[in-house]
């Protein structure tokens, strides 16, 4: 094999290589991109008749570093958080100087969207 036909196949291997990488850097970008960031938490706010609590505030504790987030109910009873991290989270909620329960979310519950309904009792 002569010196020119060896680089020849050199730079086509090269080209070649180059062409694998950026499609399997594109394919992991895409994966990247459809999948949701982070974890959404969401349900509502209700009272023992199954009525939305409305004004109610969701509190979510961050079991890791402590940090809290809320969420005013509305009208329709509902709350969102998303974008959590896979840790450890409490929810509960507080309406009027009432609070539900304390709900757990644990970090090795790997759904993308968790539910959880929350009951005040509000007499």
């Amino acid at each position: 094999m002569t010196s020119r036909m060896f680089f020849k196949n050199t730079c086509l291997i090269g080209v070649a290589s180059l062409l694998v990488i950026s499609v399997a850097v594109a394919h992991a970008a895409a994966d990247k991109k459809d999948k949701p960031q982070g974890r959404l938490l969401l349900g509502k706010v209700l009272d023992p008749q199954d009525n939305p609590v409305v004004g109610a505030i969701v509190y979510v504790t961050n079991m890791r570093n402590h940090a809290v987030k809320t969420y005013i109910v509305g009208h329709e009873g509902t709350y969102r958080f998303p974008g959590l991290s896979t840790v450890d989270y409490e929810v509960y909620a507080q309406y009027n100087g009432h609070k539900s329960d304390t709900k757990s979310v644990s970090q090795f519950d790997d759904r993308s969207e968790v539910y959880v309904d929350l009951r005040i009792d509000v007499r």
